[in-house]
Order: structure tokens, then C-alpha cells, then sequence
């Protein structure tokens, strides 16, 4: 792909993934619950679901997908429901301050990359995103294996430096907060978030 291509497409996927979301709303609440802990596997599922779906876009099935939409239903459901059960875990976590000892964080990696997965191949938006974007950008009857390569790599570069500012702040705002009794009030907040990211996934 020529240069100009590639940064429109850098900038559009910038744009989309810094749009507050579900994707955003469960790495915000997870960090500021947990730390950074855990958002590797989360932020890799996310990534690898707007890879399937690029490749979808590219091989001309993301409209067939959006014609047997059923089929993703379960995808989603399985990862609100993983959101939801992180939301418990959050509200029934115990508080303590943060000088004494960090919460035990919960969820297992495999089980937040399968959550990211499914939080980006349940987004009806982020397959939406690439179906528009691509024909735009590049003629996809002529789409070469390098081409389809350097927006995996854009893919990687914008969505891991995007979220990772996410993150970022979310973990300075975490390391002001020093009572139990906002350790309580902040996880309980994080997990309405994470619930509310879960509704807004298998509602989508």
C-alpha cells in the first residue's frame, strides 16, 4: 500500500478505537480495579478480533457476516457474560487501601484474550469500520499479501498505543487513591462499568 493509504488508515482506526466503547469501558475498569495486570491478554484478544475482522472485510465476507449476524450472538453473549461475572468479582471485592496491599485481580489471561476476542468480533461497529474503510483505501480485488500484513501492523501499533494511553491514565488515577473506603467505592464503580460494557455488548 502507498504511504498516503496507509496513514488514512492509521488515523480512521485511531479515531475509532479512542471512541469510548465497551473495548475502552472494560480496560478502564480493569485497570483501575487491578493495575495494569491482565490488560496484556485483554488488549491482545482486542487486537486479534479487529484482525479477523480486517481479514473478513479483505476476502469480501464481512457483508455475508452481516447477514448471518445469529451466528456471533453467541460470541457476544459469552463475553458479556465474562464481563458480568469480572463486574461481581469487582462488587464483591474486599477494599483495601492501596499503600497495603493490592487487590488479588481476577479473571484468568486466557479468559480476558477470549473476552477481547469476542468483545471486538460481537462489535457490530468494528465490523462496520473495516467493511466501509477498506474499499476506500484499496482496491481489494488486487489486495497482496504484504498489503493485508501492514494493516496488521498498523492494527497492532494503533490499538496497543491507544489503549495503552488508556491505561496509562487509568493506572495514575489509581495511584492516587489511598482509603479503603474508595478502594470500595472505586470497584464498585469499575464494576458498574464493566456491567454497562457488557450490556452494551450483548445488546449491540
Amino acid at each position: 500500500m502507498d504511504l498516503l493509504g496507509l496513514l488514512v488508515f492509521a488515523a480512521a482506526l485511531a479515531l475509532a478505537a479512542a471512541s469510548p466503547g465497551p473495548s475502552v469501558i472494560a480496560l478502564v475498569a480493569r485497570t483501575l480495579a487491578h493495575g495494569r495486570q491482565g490488560t496484556p491478554p485483554l488488549v491482545a484478544g482486542i487486537i486479534l478480533g479487529d484482525m479477523v475482522w480486517l481479514a473478513a472485510a479483505a476476502l469480501g465476507l464481512a457483508a455475508l457476516a452481516a447477514t448471518l449476524g445469529s451466528l456471533f450472538v453467541v460470541v457476544r453473549l459469552a463475553a458479556a457474560t465474562y464481563l458480568v461475572f469480572l463486574a461481581w468479582k469487582l462488587w464483591t471485592a474486599p477494599a483495601h487501601a492501596m499503600a497495603v496491599t493490592m487487590p488479588k485481580p481476577t479473571g484468568s489471561p486466557a479468559g480476558l484474550f477470549l473476552t477481547g476476542v469476542g468483545m471486538t468480533l460481537g462489535n457490530p461497529k468494528a465490523m462496520a469500520f473495516y467493511l466501509a474503510l477498506l474499499p476506500t483505501i484499496i482496491d481489494l480485488n488486487h489486495l497482496t499479501m504484504l498489503a493485508f500484513f501492514e494493516m496488521c501492523a498498523i492494527i497492532v501499533m494503533v490499538l496497543a498505543l491507544v489503549f495503552g494511553l488508556y491505561i496509562g491514565l487509568a493506572q495514575r488515577a489509581r495511584g492516587m487513591i489511598g482509603s479503603d473506603r474508595t478502594i470500595r467505592l472505586i470497584n464498585r464503580a469499575c464494576g458498574t462499568a464493566m456491567a454497562g460494557a457488557a450490556v452494551m455488548v450483548a445488546t449491540k
